[in-house]
């Protein structure tokens, strides 16, 4: 069986989001995407274990048993089937890591460092929404007179178009019409070109025929006016300066470059109301494929826009309560425990509930029902049948012959009914499906998003999709999400609108308001007096301001040790406890930090004193073992002018040290350590440097792991001011605690 028909172990599962939570924090779970779907590049669907997006890099981490590596223990077919399915990743722009169940088990610490490494310390992580809709455009050729590329751009955005591309020869007025048209719009502009002479050309177009506008060109900071011409390097260079929906316009010169990554970055990143790209290609053909391209790499139109804009159908949303109480599940940020669960969602009570609503409201309707497993997905469907109806339980088990059938019947035949487990979750979609059932409770906004998605795509005489949300008594921290969360609705009546134009949602909510029952597309048994006000509180919107522990911990002149053991003594009460079943994790504000700071006497670590906080931390220097100040002299004798040291020379710094003590017929070392043995290995140098002194360090923001997995680095606001003078000073620090430590 192939690994795109196979699961990971849920033990697997659950033990890589809880290194990835130990890492990025419990906050941060809700962007992994798991079981993510892929097509190989001969058109085989695949999944991935586990993908994510940071900032602009798509990451894809395969999770496999020992042997899937080994060549002599797989057949040839397997094992040429994984190098072209890691190949096919890579060829889409994936960037692929891959570790062992043993590993992770094992090694836990290591894959921790590596995670770190691979992805940075502090990430920007992104939502992986494939399945929303492009950005609507059209190509407009410009012709002798202006104003008739003026009137189609104006007509392409009443049509609800967002992107477009202007293209003539050079020379023909694109960046005149370009600039006319931004105008008529009248909201903050931003030009990009990737020539200095484009920008100053347009800075000069701008200024002349918009004269009221404030034009600026952005160098440096500069970042502000009602225009802001500037070359795509320099944006590129600097995105984070900006809020994704700072501009409202966006002109790319010279649009046939789109296809480069600068400029895939900034269309992915921004999220204007309208996108106009100017091209001096001159044949129509190339047109169209440059205007794929834009549309390709501009960003995805989001749920709420995409249906304002008509390009998905509205969503009307009913509540069913049961009566399964989840209060005491545990979860690890996305997922409830598998057993826990099962526990809960397998018995006949619930699975009753949710035939019977399929009996009593939906006669009949293309109907997706998402289950918690496999075996969930076929009592289900047997239930069905037994009442009669069309249905069928697919999976990603299910044999791909069956499969295609299947959902052959379905699009096109008597079935009326699926029931999935994970298959429908992403990769397949039907527009004919008018009602799905969210009968599985989720915690991942992408899980739910994905599952929404399957529905929303437009089909003949399909006025709207209904999504049916099963919702079970949880508590605060692990209730499941629904329509009115996901979308912060509070006020419910039994089929009204979550998702519609805002025309139609406030006709409809006119109609309430006069005490008039809407015509809704199922004859569902509901009055206009039904009406009841959601708990829409979400942990992660409370707690995405706030600082975690790990972040407190690099805040302040202490170590991790010092903070968790505060906490459990009740000195430091956070502000929020996430409370899993597994752990607890901790969030406080800002203010909440400085005032704990100021209590206890503790020093804020800014980039501003980082400098000052580290040379008194290496005077003070607390020594339980001698480590801390051979770790120093092995990063200033081993830098390079990066301020990196790669972890073979620390790893021979320390060998060389405690060996010509030992040569030398002084004390090694104080207390038991592997430096009073004589057949360590490097291996246990390495883990015995990265858990004791440059754990102390890193806690402190003062060095970290290089990206480069080989390395370790100086923080860059202590090695741009680490001067030949203080060099020589940490150094008469080294020697002193030493020669203290060891009484010499």
């Amino acid at each position: 069986m192939k690994k795109s028909e196979i699961h990971l172990s849920s033990g697997a599962e659950d033990k890589f989001i809880e290194l990835f939570t130990d890492v990025f924090g419990i906050e941060n779970t809700q962007y992994i995407a798991i079981q993510y779907p892929f097509v190989d590049i001969y058109g085989n669907n695949r999944f991935i274990d586990f993908a994510f997006e940071s900032e602009d890099i798509k990451i894809a981490v395969e999770i496999d048993g020992e042997i899937v590596h080994d060549k002599r223990k797989i057949s040839d077919e397997k094992y040429y089937d994984e190098l072209m399915r890691q190949n096919s990743l890579i060829y889409e722009n994936w960037k692929l890591y891959r570790w062992t169940d043993k590993q992770l088990a094992k090694s836990s610490d290591r894959v921790k460092d590596e995670l770190a490494l691979f992805l940075g310390e502090y990430p920007v992580f992104k939502e992986l929404l494939d399945f929303l809709p492009k950005q609507k455009g059209k190509i407009i050729e410009l012709k002798d007179h202006q104003k008739e590329a003026l009137n189609s751009l104006a007509k392409l955005r009443e049509e609800g178009n967002s992107i477009a591309l202007l293209y003539h020869a050079t020379g023909t007025g694109k960046t005149v019409t370009a600039v006319a048209d931004a105008k008529t719009v009248g909201k903050k502009t931003l030009f990009l070109a990737h020539r200095n002479e484009l920008i100053t050309q347009a800075y000069d177009t701008f200024s002349e025929m918009w004269s009221e506008a404030d034009v600026n060109i952005y160098v440096a900071e500069s970042r502000y006016g009602d225009v802001v011409c500037g070359s795509i390097q320099s944006v590129n260079a600097n995105l984070k300066q900006f809020d994704p929906e700072e501009f409202h316009y966006i002109i790319i010169d010279e649009a046939h470059h789109s296809a480069a990554d600068s400029y895939k970055k900034i269309l992915g990143y921004f999220k204007p109301e309208f996108t106009l790209g100017l091209t001096a290609t001159p044949e129509r053909s190339d047109g169209e494929q440059i205007l794929d391209l834009f549309k390709n790499v501009a960003h995805k139109l989001d749920l709420l826009t995409a249906v304002e804009k008509d390009e998905l159908v509205p969503v009307r949303c009913i509540r069913i309560k049961t009566n399964i109480d989840l209060t005491h599940v545990r979860f690890n940020g996305i997922k409830y425990n598998f057993l826990d669960l099962e526990n809960k969602m397998y018995i006949p009570e619930r699975n009753n509930l949710i035939v019977d609503t399929y009996i009593n409201y939906i006669k009949n309707k293309k109907t997706v029902i998402f289950c918690v497993s496999v075996k969930h997905g076929e009592e289900i469907a047997r239930l069905l049948k037994e009442k009669g109806v069309f249905a069928e339980s697919v999976s990603g088990s299910t044999n791909s012959k069956k499969r295609k059938e299947i959902l052959s019947n379905y699009e096109n035949g008597s079935i009326n009914v699926l029931c999935a487990c994970d298959l429908l979750n992403e990769g397949w979609d039907s527009p004919k499906t008018e009602v799905l059932f969210m009968a599985r409770p989720t915690m991942s906004k992408t899980i739910y998003m994905q599952q929404l998605g399957r529905g929303m795509r437009k089909s003949e005489d399909k006025e709207c999709l209904t999504v049916f949300d099963f919702v079970d008594n949880a508590n605060v921290f692990n209730e499941a999400l629904s329509m009115h969360r996901m979308f912060n609705e509070k006020e419910y009546r039994p089929g009204s609108f979550v998702l519609a134009p805002k025309a139609k949602k406030r006709f409809e909510f006119d109609l309430w308001r006069r005490g008039e029952r809407p015509h809704l597309y199922l004859d569902i048994p509901i009055y206009e007096t039904d009406y009841e006000e959601i708990n829409i509180f979400n942990w992660r919107d409370e707690v995405k301001n706030m600082i975690s522990q790990n972040e407190f911990v690099r805040m302040v002149s202490v170590q991790n040790e010092t903070i968790s053991r505060y906490i459990n003594e009740g000195k430091i009460i956070p502000d929020r406890a996430v409370e899993t079943g597994y752990r607890n994790f901790n969030f406080f504000y800002e203010d909440t930090v400085k005032n704990y700071a100021k209590k206890y006497n503790w020093d804020i670590i800014t980039p501003v004193n980082m400098m000052e906080k580290f040379m008194e931390m290496v005077e003070k220097m607390d020594m339980s073992y001698s480590y801390k100040p051979v770790l120093l002299y092995a990063m200033l004798e081993n830098t390079d002018e990066n301020g990196k040291v790669s972890i073979e020379d620390l790893i021979d710094y320390f060998i060389c040290f405690y060996e010509d003590r030992r040569k030398k017929g002084l004390i090694v070392e104080k207390k038991k350590c592997i430096y009073l043995r004589t057949d360590y290995t490097r291996n246990e140098v390495m883990q015995n440097v990265f858990s004791n002194p440059f754990k102390r360090f890193e806690d402190m923001g003062f060095m970290k792991r290089s990206r480069d997995i080989e390395y370790v680095e100086f923080n860059k606001n202590i090695w741009n001011k680490l001067t030949n003078e203080k060099i020589k000073i940490i150094i008469s620090y080294c020697d002193k605690a030493l020669k203290k430590y060891y009484n010499e």
